[in-house]
């Protein structure tokens, strides 16, 4: 069984500000969940490489999906995979305390190639969900010959962390010693800016009611 909170180990342990550190195993899922990136880091002929790739979890699952030829989802080795959500820029009044509020995730795991069909289609349908909710019974699903082109690697979510910051800006001193300059938050958002119909159809096709359109 699974616990509901993060148990730090020595490689997942924050360093730097660990009152940021979440230990609550539902952040660590709300952050997968609302990305849309993840950057997967392996070493490559002892070489580190990082690349971004499109991400799912299933459970205590982490699914990254790919090219079944790429090099970077070959899997049975170590992985190191993190996500972040930036939600504010912070303007201080120091260059030095100069911030940004943000949620991220650090995964730390061995990646096990998926090479059950069940099990490639049940992480694909989710990759498609966490990308455009309702496209996976909207589009057909893949054909044998797709599934095969298709790699995909799983990471287990025991270790874990989760990091955020959020609030103003940290320099509070500046404004009891008088200095009343402005400081404060520009928040951050991902939004929609428009929807465009395939040119191959007539344009007053109607867009799906799943579609977000702004």
């Amino acid at each position: 069984m699974v616990t509901v909170t993060l148990s730090p180990t020595e490689r997942s342990q924050v360093r730097r500000h660990r009152d940021r550190q979440r230990t609550d195993r539902a952040e660590l899922h709300a952050v997968l969940d609302e990305a849309l990136v993840a950057h997967l880091g392996r070493v490559v002929d002892g070489e580190p490489v990082v690349l971004p790739t499109l991400h799912a979890r299933v459970g205590e699952t982490l699914y990254l999906h790919g090219s079944s030829g790429a090099a970077s989802l070959r899997g049975d080795e170590p992985v190191c995979v993190t996500v972040t959500l930036v939600d504010g820029l912070v303007y201080a009044r120091r260059w030095f305390t100069q911030s940004a509020n943000y949620r991220s995730a650090v995964v730390r795991g061995h990646a096990r190639p998926v090479t059950d069909p069940d099990e490639a289609l049940v992480a694909l349908r989710a990759l498609v969900t966490q990308v455009a909710p309702g496209q996976e019974d909207h589009a057909d699903p893949p054909s044998r010959k797709e599934l095969a082109a298709t790699g995909m690697v799983a990471v287990d979510l025991t270790e874990a962390s989760v990091k955020t910051r959020s609030g103003p800006p940290g320099d509070g001193d500046a404004v009891a010693a008088g200095d009343h300059r402005w400081a404060g938050v520009v928040g951050l958002e991902m939004r929609v800016t428009g929807v465009t119909t395939c040119p191959a159809l007539p344009a007053d096709t109607p867009v799906p009611a799943h579609v977000p359109t702004g």
